[in-house]
């Protein structure tokens, strides 16, 4: 009789010799996932090892026997519980899906006269995509759009989520390694599309609001200019007139703005905004310069980000998960900003150590990016400073409310 739960299974070495850290992480997977093969393998690299990395990657579909492999290169990785974020780690985590359909992907950006294009899509996604379908992604910041990836999934396949993160092996173009299966990539994208199987996603961004919701009426390119008829800048001074000392001072160190993923929700509430850098100001003007562009009509707030607002934001959205989903999930992927972990909190393994006392014992890999993958609603978007999880469920996909 074959076992139709989904299964999960993670191992981690810190050796430094590459060959042999991938190795022990992958012998340390098959033994948690048990008897049987793997559908799918992840791999995250940190740097720090005595060997080169690449050609160890080459091999990764021999040494794990999956079907599907794919891995990035990263600053540092999660495994468990635990954030490696100095030193050589590898991360292995595998898992078995048996009701599920995965097609590997490797994609290439390209300009032409009518504009960009993504290459290598393949045959097997062309029509309609699998039932539930994800796309897991890991790109290289230097040579991928995937804002503009995320609009053309917008158009072709609506609401199917992508969740992942830009590697953060590198720190020049080139200087990433991707794989897919037997091959090495040192720039676009590599992924699956999963379908038939439950994952959800969860992306934290980290930040609290604070003021009123308030429409853009005035506004030019990334300068929000007027908010509800008044100067930008003077709605920002009426709203931190009426925040306490410790707030104000966040508004000084740490402002952001968050535009609504979506005009035609009526509540607006946590994960309902899109969280983007405040850039600058022009005390004369009152123009405010944020880093996306905006234009009239769209609804914004302002937020704020410290260490507790992010630590408070993450456990409210998996305290949802479990009020949502009773059982335990099978196994996580966690995609967190390079500028989370100790560079933010002041305990170690914050994150990964979150998502195991939420919903955990669970086998979780994840690694510190870039920019990190998720839907806000049912729109994906490029964030930073966000913890994007993937987390596969044991049972089927319950249907949105």
């Amino acid at each position: 009789m074959t076992d139709a739960a989904v299964r999960c299974a993670v191992g981690v070495s810190t050796s430094t010799d590459i060959t042999a850290a991938i190795q022990a992480a992958a012998g340390a997977a098959r033994a948690g996932l048990g008897p049987g093969g793997a559908d799918l393998a992840v791999v995250f690299v940190s740097a720090g090892h005595d060997t080169p990395v690449r050609p160890a990657l080459e091999g990764l579909s021999d040494v794990l026997g999956a079907r599907h492999v794919i891995a990035a290169t990263a600053e540092a990785v999660l495994a468990g519980s635990h954030e490696y974020e100095s030193g050589p780690a590898v991360v292995v985590w595998l898992a078995r899906l048996p009701d599920a359909t995965i097609v590997p992907l490797s994609l290439e950006y390209a300009q032409s006269v009518d504009g960009g294009m993504f290459l290598g899509w393949p045959e097997e996604l062309d029509g309609e995509w699998p039932a539930d379908a994800v796309l897991l992604l890991l790109a290289d910041p230097f040579s991928f759009d995937v804002e503009r990836l995320m609009r053309r999934m917008e158009e072709d396949h609506p609401g199917v989520p992508v969740i992942g993160g830009f590697a953060s092996g590198g720190a020049r173009p080139g200087s990433n390694t991707l794989v897919m299966g037997p091959a090495s990539y040192d720039s676009g994208a590599v992924g699956v599309v999963i379908g038939g199987t439950a994952i959800r996603p969860v992306v934290s961004q980290g930040c609290r609001p604070i003021g009123m919701p308030l429409v853009i009426t005035k506004a030019e390119e990334n300068l929000i200019v007027e908010l509800g008829g008044r100067p930008a800048l003077a709605r920002l001074r009426e709203i931190y007139g009426t925040l306490d000392p410790a707030t104000q001072q966040l508004v000084k160190t740490s402002l952001h703005v968050g535009r609504a993923a979506s005009e035609y929700q009526d509540h607006r509430q946590r994960g309902t905004f899109l969280v983007r850098n405040v850039v600058g100001a022009d005390p004369e003007m009152g123009v405010l310069a944020i880093g996306d562009a905006v234009r009239v009509g769209q609804t914004v707030q302002f937020h704020v980000r410290d260490a507790e607002s992010a630590h408070d934001d993450l456990v409210a959205l998996l305290a949802e998960r479990q009020i949502e989903r009773q059982a335990a999930p099978a196994g996580a992927l966690v995609f967190t900003c390079n500028g989370r972990g100790s560079r933010l909190f002041s305990a170690p393994h914050h994150d990964a150590a979150c998502l195991q006392d939420a919903v955990g014992p669970l086998p979780a890999a994840g690694f510190f990016a870039q920019g990190e993958f998720g839907p806000i609603g049912r729109r994906n978007c490029l964030h930073g400073f966000t913890a994007s999880i993937a987390l596969f469920e044991q049972g089927p996909k319950k249907p949105e409310a």
